[in-house]
């Protein structure tokens, strides 16, 4: 089956896509530990060759390392792929010439001329006013060298006043990427969710694993061994783990029901929302190869309501 697609502000991107922070990242993945460059150059070709041919990154992930293996990676495909990359608002970028410069750096670091989307790391705006910043990434959509602005971590009054700022410009604000899974659901009661929606703005969900957690890979009696800052997470204790148990057990179940892993299920219960778009990392080809095909089937709406009622905050 292809992956669908989804209508982006003025792109179209898959409906799953795949999340690249953990690639050249060590202080929080381990990477080069259990896991290396030619494990993720094997996640990028498996991913791409199913369909999940958007990926999405940032200045910051390794220091730029996951970028250049990115830029590495694409000049060894033909297929059609789309990239997304991150701005961050360091204290010493107070303009729009600032803005542009990282812009060149990303560009260079991934070996393009283009990408499909620039996003704003975090709402921070100390240093720079929002409207210079969103008047700086306007500017680049005119100048061809990204085709869709997004922002990161913003909540609904944020979010409302970036898309403001660049409709003056006559740019929609494309996407929010935030933290969004069957067990991290603050974007709904925090009404960001429902602004999204009513300003046409889709979301990009960020840890729709919960970091390994929804994979079903760790249990209560089955205490895998953990990698990196993962460890001070007290979501992955015994005790953690006990707590959300119910939502694994009906995870394992409605896989069994579908033929379809506890992940891919949990995956689907976010594309089943509607304009968003999950983008789960990958160290390997299976885990590529899994998340892409999390895409291609459907959970029923009472499937969907069932995690719905048994997850909700």
């Amino acid at each position: 089956m292809t992956t669908p697609q989804v209508s982006v502000g003025n792109i179209s991107l898959p409906a799953i896509g795949i999340g690249t922070w953990s690639w050249g990242d060590r202080l929080f993945w381990d990477y080069g530990s259990d896991y290396d460059a030619a494990d993720v150059e094997k996640a990028f070709q498996a991913a791409v060759e199913n369909g999940a041919t958007f990926f999405d990154t940032a200045e910051v992930y390794g220091l730029g390392e996951s970028e250049k293996l990115i830029g590495r990676f694409l000049k060894q495909t033909d297929a059609p792929v789309q990239i997304a990359t991150k701005y961050f608002p360091l204290p010493w970028r107070f303009n729009k010439q600032a803005v542009s410069d990282a812009l060149t750096a990303s560009l260079e670091r991934l070996q393009v001329e283009q990408i499909a989307l620039y996003q704003v790391h975090t709402p921070f705006s100390f240093f720079m006013s929002q409207s210079t910043l969103m008047e700086a990434l306007a500017s680049e959509v005119k100048r061809g060298r990204i085709l869709s602005v997004g922002v990161s971590n913003y909540s609904a009054e944020q979010m409302q006043q970036a898309h403001s700022l660049l409709a003056k410009y006559e740019v929609p604000l494309a996407v929010n990427q935030v933290r969004y899974s069957l067990i991290t659901r603050q974007i709904e009661s925090k009404g960001i969710l429902d602004a999204a929606r009513q300003l046409g703005i889709t979301i990009l969900a960020y840890s729709p694993l919960a970091q390994g957690l929804l994979t079903g890979k760790y249990t209560p009696d089955n205490s895998q061994p953990i990698q990196g800052a993962r460890k001070l997470d007290r979501r992955f204790s015994s005790s953690g783990l006990k707590k959300i148990e119910p939502v694994l057990t009906l995870l394992r179940q409605l896989g069994e029901k579908y033929d379809k892993t506890p992940a891919q299920v949990a995956l689907n219960w976010l594309i089943a929302q509607g304009d968003v778009i999950p983008i789960p990392g990958a160290k390997n080809p299976k885990q590529a190869k899994d998340n892409a095909e999390a895409a291609t089937w459907q959970l029923s709406d009472e499937d969907v309501r069932q995690l719905d009622s048994m997850t909700s905050p």
